[in-house]
């Protein structure tokens, strides 16, 4: 089993998802293949994934039952403890500023006119 969730990811993208997996809510695909498939689909992923992020998860043979994989920008980032791969949490501050709806200028609607 393969998971890939993206956010923010550029049209293109997600298109090149939909041909190898189905998309079983925005932005969540899914599909069950080998590691060549995968790898090459996660090569594309970050190849792709501009100002998104993404993270990848499927099934392996180990104490959790699966491997995960992320990249782009975000705060969750993969670390090893122990040999056991785990989520750490970054804090916001570290993280690069992002343009966003909050930096473009605001736009008043209009009232009525005469």
């Amino acid at each position: 089993m393969l998971v890939i969730v993206v956010e923010n990811a550029p049209p293109r993208l997600r298109g090149r998802l939909a041909v190898w997996l189905l998309e079983v809510r925005a932005g969540v695909y899914i599909g069950d293949y080998g590691r060549r498939v995968r790898e090459m689909i996660w090569g594309d992923v970050t190849a792709y994934i501009e100002d998104g992020n993404a993270v990848m998860a499927w099934s392996a043979p180990n104490e959790i039952g699966f491997h995960f994989d992320t990249c782009g920008r975000n705060r969750r980032v993969p670390a090893d403890f122990d040999g056991m791969r785990l989520v750490s949490f970054t804090a916001e501050a570290a993280l690069p500023a992002e343009p966003g709806p909050a930096s473009a200028p605001q736009r008043r609607r209009g009232g009525g006119g005469t």
